[in-house]
C-alpha cells in the first residue's frame, strides 16, 4: 500500500474521525461488536472494540489479505483507551533475512516469551487513554537479531477504543506533533484541556 509512497514524518493508517475511518480495514465480528461511539473522556468520535473472545473480533490492515503495508518508518504509536477487559493486538513485520516476524502484545500475559516467528509480549495501560509508543526497529534487533525493514500488517484486536494509530519516522515531542495527533482531555471544570 505505502511501498511507493515517500516516507517521512507520519503515516496514518486509522483516524476515528472523518466519513470512513475503516476504508482501508477489514473487519471480523463475532460475538461482539465494531462501531463509533463517541467518548465522554475524549469528546470525540472513537471506534469501539468489544467482543467476549479477543480472538474473534478485530480489524485488520490492510482489507486484503494478501496485501501488504510497506511501512518503513520504525515508530508505531497508537492512542487508544484501556476498557479494563481482555485485549491484544499484533504488528507483522519483515527483517533483513526477509523473514516475517509478528509482535503480540496482550494486556493478559505477565512474560515475554520469543519463538521463531512469534514474539509475545505483555501490555501494561493506564486506567481510561494511553498514547502507546513502539520502537519496531528495537523490538525486532532484540528478539531476533536481526534488522527492521517494513511493517506489512496490523491488527487490532477487541477490548479497546482507538483515536488514532500512525507512524513515525522518529519519536516526536508533544510540541513537535500536528494537533490531530494529539489526544485531549479535561482537567476539570474550569480549567483548560490538557494533553493526555
Amino acid at each position: 500500500m505505502f511501498k511507493n509512497t515517500y516516507q517521512k514524518g507520519f503515516i496514518s493508517i486509522f483516524y476515528s474521525i472523518g466519513l470512513n475511518p475503516l476504508i482501508m480495514w477489514q473487519k471480523t465480528v463475532r460475538n461482539g461488536h465494531i462501531k463509533r461511539v463517541s467518548d465522554e473522556d475524549a469528546k470525540s468520535l472513537v471506534l469501539e472494540l468489544r467482543g467476549v473472545n479477543v480472538a474473534t473480533t478485530y480489524i485488520s490492515c490492510p482489507a486484503t489479505p494478501k496485501a501488504t503495508l510497506g511501512i518503513r518508518l520504525p515508530f508505531l504509536i497508537m492512542i487508544i483507551k484501556n476498557l479494563k477487559k481482555y485485549f491484544t493486538f499484533e504488528i507483522q513485520i519483515l527483517d533483513d533475512k526477509c523473514m516475517k516476524r509478528r509482535f503480540r502484545f496482550s494486556n493478559y500475559q505477565s512474560s515475554t516469551r520469543v519463538n521463531p516467528f512469534t514474539c509475545s509480549m505483555p501490555l501494561g495501560l493506564t486506567t481510561s487513554w494511553n498514547m502507546v509508543h513502539f520502537n519496531l526497529a528495537d523490538f525486532t534487533r532484540r528478539a531476533y537479531g536481526t534488522n527492521y525493514i517494513e511493517t506489512s500488517r496490523v491488527q487490532m484486536h477487541a477490548n479497546c477504543r482507538i483515536r488514532r494509530i500512525y507512524f513515525a519516522d522518529r519519536l516526536y515531542t508533544e510540541d513537535e506533533l500536528p494537533a490531530d495527533f494529539k489526544l485531549f482531555v479535561p482537567l476539570s471544570r474550569g480549567n483548560s484541556k490538557n494533553k493526555f
